[in-house]
């Protein structure tokens, strides 16, 4: 009898047909299914990885032991609740909800029922910010730039939902200080939603961060920025290399410290790869995820709160 995981993956559109694709390939597990309301993606998804089709979010309940929720976040609590309910694994894709309500409904369901939950922030994957996550201690000021083109996709949320809540995920995992204070601006261009917004955010150990997201720049421009004690660090999400500036020895005669200049190479990954994998040896294990259910909420609900600023402000 094989000892492989089931999994499924809810919802293989543009974003979840890669989960299909992962787990397909993954050495101990099997793809037992996927699910879409769409007969024809099913189908397409299913042929490609000689899978089963299945077009109700609920048919995979008695067939997998982990399972990828990749439906409209609107639709996350009504999909979710069933799996977790019966102790199924999931990696459930960011935000947690459209709600706190709902996001803190799930991550109850989970922690009752047994059931890792992983949160789909798959930006704490990429290679580039595991190794800023590693150096950086007592982090005094952060600013973060998340940029890009226009496209037709999540148009019904604002960039704050959309992309900036990826920077304010990071921003709190590393500063553990408690949030004291926000401040926050941004404008619809395009779409009815807030398309371009800034946020500040302060922390009690003093720490703050710069935060900016938009969806209708002229290029793609992802880098954040770590000024702590005694160094600075950059990371640029598209290479994944790792600045650095920090003091070194004080010269013979001299009076202050040399600045030293680094440029680490890091071996550049798929995050979603990583984050999938994480996924899975966190099931083996029974650890707890990177980014886990509070994180997800707590992430969701400084997002929520910079919209609010912004909306108070217009």
């Amino acid at each position: 009898m094989s000892d492989a995981l089931r999994a499924g993956v809810i919802g293989v559109g543009y974003l979840g047909r890669f989960h299909a694709r992962i787990y397909n390939d993954m050495p101990g597990v099997e793809l037992a299914g996927v699910v879409d309301t769409d007969k024809d993606t099913a189908d397409r998804i299913a042929k490609e990885y000689d899978t089963q089709a299945y077009y109700d979010p609920q048919a995979l309940l008695d067939r997998v032991d982990v399972v990828s929720v990749v439906v409209p976040t609107s639709l996350h609590r009504e999909v979710a609740e069933p799996y977790l309910e019966r102790g199924i694994h999931m990696l459930l894709e960011k935000p947690v909800a459209s709600t706190l309500e709902d996001a803190r409904a799930i991550i109850d369901t989970a922690d009752r029922h047994g059931a890792i939950l992983q949160i789909g922030h798959l930006e704490r994957f990429n290679a580039g910010i595991m190794a800023l996550a590693d150096q950086v201690n007592e982090p005094r000021f952060i600013e973060a730039h998340r940029l890009g083109p226009f496209v037709e996709r999540a148009t019904d949320v604002d960039v704050v939902t959309d992309l900036m809540i990826h920077d304010i995920d990071i921003v709190l995992a590393l500063v553990k200080d408690k949030l004291t204070y926000i401040s926050a601006t941004g404008t619809p261009v395009l779409t009815d939603h807030v398309d371009i917004a800034n946020a500040r955010l302060e922390f009690a150990g003093g720490a703050v961060a710069n935060v900016t997201a938009s969806r209708v720049s002229n290029k793609k421009f992802r880098r954040i920025r770590v000024f702590g004690r005694n160094a600075y660090r950059a990371i640029n999400f598209v290479d994944q290399q790792l600045e650095e500036v920090r003091t070194g020895d004080i010269p013979e005669g001299g009076s202050y410290p040399e600045i030293v200049y680094t440029t680490h190479t890091i071996t550049p990954n798929q995050p979603l790869d990583a984050e999938l994998e994480n996924f899975i040896d966190t099931v083996r294990s029974g650890g707890v995820p990177l980014v886990s259910g509070e994180d997800g909420l707590e992430a969701l609900r400084v997002a929520m709160l910079v919209t609010d600023k912004i909306h108070a402000d217009n």
